[in-house]
């Protein structure tokens, strides 16, 4: 992530172009997000103010957050003095990540005045504070005490203190010859690290980004480099893409992971945004969408985790005591040197010395033996033992494999948590857990739209393509849905939806193949990869195991492909069908 001072210059660009904004609603959903609903000439608008230490930011959304029943203090402050505000001003500091917005509105005698509305976006200090005509602090979203900080408190009456400008050089104002002065100098002596402890204004991913255009590689080393060529091209860079910026991301799965206002080539492909704003609307509302849906299911995530754990644990126990029935042969051969040996035991020893006749030297051995127990008791112990651990080996394995089968459910759930992405699929495994008994005490009746129907893309071909979304789903869709000459595709040994290719028995072109295929590796626990196993069969070839958990089943007949999940045309389809959602 890459919001710096030179995308935020980027973001508040966009907020000057719109025509004559003014202050229509203002809301606080959260205890450091405060929501401006803008109007002006073309419509309305909504400017976020994100205070989260850990991503401050603003921008344009279309967010629609809901709000708390009673509105907090500093909401209402601002409603008081900001509401039908016009918006005459936007500011930043040279290469801050701080935004200074004014606002023409009426006083409490009816006046016109100005007032700022200052954003601080920068780490742990990150803060909104409210001034008033004569730039004393109003109130502010934290309020910073003596006792916080010796340097800059921020409580209602006092003047505000602008923070410490940046000592570092404006990368947009540097010539070639300044480059040169820069990379000759002493320092770090990687490229992308002596531009971040000279340039002001640049995350480390832009700093790697220029060193990448600069040399050709990201981890470039200034020794025995070309200064005077390096120092041409970074010139070239920051002048070009400071003076033109971009919104331009990284998204390998189809959602953004990196963003900045110049291209990134560092990670592969990027791909270019319509707007900064909607840029990090879009990266931001995905991310917190991923986090709920994370928080909501942590309890469930937790209870399966410890199943697994606890499960695991058993079959490795269960293993070893697998192993120790291994040698159980040596059992029966002493009972049959007890039994030869019958005429030299009298009841009351604890042992008795013999010869081992199954040893080729005649070895003499000590075999202990129960005094409460006669000699041939003692012989039919050993055989006893010796049945009871041939008996254990039958069911150890029966109970290993039928472990091993729950395990492999069990973190297929844990595959179906990490891809549910809204409140009934989370439902629906719940349900499912309840029905295998691994949750107790929830309601069954939690899910008000019914079940939620498979996944449903459409090749390039024309064939309807179904993906399964869970475990249930998947069996459901196989064996109920699908006809008999559908083809069914997997990927390869590992947890995955289900995936059927609707085609009746008729021929399936390769190209539809491929595109299930691909859904197919999207949709399971290898997902991160770019090569993916998946294996393709007629739906008749597919079994349910007996007695198994849902959606685990098996096939023999089948054929495997390769595929990249990451497919353009597979992107598309995933983000056509999320919009439809």
């Amino acid at each position: 992530m890459a919001f710096d001072a030179f995308y935020l210059t980027a973001v508040l660009q966009e907020l000057r172009a719109l025509p004559e904004p003014r202050v229509e609603k203002i809301h606080q959903p959260a205890r450091d997000t405060v929501i401006f609903h803008l109007r002006h000439r073309e419509g309305r608008c909504k400017l976020l103010f994100a205070m989260n230490p850990t991503a401050p930011r603003l921008h344009l959304t279309t967010a629609n957050p809901e709000n708390p029943p009673e509105p907090p203090m500093f909401c209402m402050l601002l409603r008081k003095h900001l509401s039908g505000g016009r918006l005459v001003d936007i500011a930043q500091p040279p290469m801050e990540r701080l935004a200074v917005f004014t606002f023409e509105c009426m006083d409490e005698m009816g006046d016109l005045v100005q007032r700022k509305l200052i954003a601080e976006l920068m780490g742990r200090t990150c803060n909104l504070y409210l001034l008033s005509p004569e730039g004393r602090i109003t109130d502010c979203l934290r309020r910073i005490g003596l006792d916080e900080s010796a340097k800059r408190q921020a409580l209602p009456g006092l003047y505000y203190q602008e923070p410490d400008k940046v000592s570092k050089k404006n990368p947009g104002e540097l010539k070639t010859e300044d480059y040169v002065n820069l990379l000759s100098d002493t320092g770090a002596d990687l490229l992308s690290d002596r531009l971040m402890d000279n340039l002001g204004g640049l995350s480390p991913l832009v700093c790697r980004e220029a060193a990448l255009f600069a040399t050709g590689e990201v981890d470039a080393r200034l020794e025995n480099g070309d200064i005077p060529l390096w120092s041409e091209r970074l010139s070239l860079f920051f002048a070009e893409h400071i003076s033109h910026p971009a919104p331009y991301y990284y998204a390998p799965d189809g959602s953004p992971k990196q963003f900045a206002f110049c291209p990134i080539y560092q990670y592969g492909q990027c791909a270019r945004a319509d707007s900064f704003s909607g840029l990090l609307d879009m990266f931001y509302s995905l991310r917190d969408r991923k986090d709920a849906m994370h928080q909501k299911s942590q309890s469930v995530r937790k209870t399966v985790q410890n199943l697994c754990t606890r499960l695991t644990k058993k079959l490795a126990i269960q293993q070893q005591e697998l192993e120790a029935t291994y040698d159980r042969e040596r059992l029966r051969q002493l009972g049959d040197i007890l039994t030869a040996n019958l005429h030299k035991i009298t009841k009351g020893q604890t042992a008795v010395r013999v010869e081992d006749f199954y040893d080729e030297n005649m070895t003499e051995i000590e075999i202990p033996l129960s005094p409460l127990l006669s000699p041939q008791q003692n012989a039919a112990k050993f055989y006893k033992d010796y049945s009871r651990m041939k008996n254990a080996e039958k069911e150890l394995k029966r109970q290993l494999e039928l472990g091993a089968r729950e395990l492999e459910y069990l973190k297929s759930v844990l595959e179906e948590l990490n891809r549910a992405d809204t409140d009934q699929a989370l439902e629906e495994i719940k349900l499912e857990l309840q029905s295998g008994g691994y949750l107790r005490g929830e309601s069954k009746k939690r899910i008000k739209s019914g079940k939620l129907p498979p996944l449903r893309f459409e090749s390039t071909d024309g064939f309807s393509i179904f993906v399964g979304r869970n475990n249930q789903q998947n069996e459901a869709l196989t064996f109920q849905s699908a006809r008999k000459d559908d083809l069914w595709l997997h990927a390869s040994k590992v947890h995955g939806s289900h995936v059927i290719i609707a085609c009746a028995g008729k021929p399936v072109p390769d190209d539809t193949v491929t595109q299930a295929a691909q859904l197919a590796a999207y949709y399971a626990e290898t997902a991160g990869g770019q090569n993916i196993p998946v294996d393709v069969t007629p739906v008749r070839q597919v079994k349910k195991i007996p007695n198994g958990k849902p959606g685990m089943v098996i096939y023999h007949t089948y054929r495997t492909v390769v595929v990249n999940p990451y497919a353009d045309i597979v992107m598309d389809a995933l983000n056509a069908e999320k919009k439809e959602e």
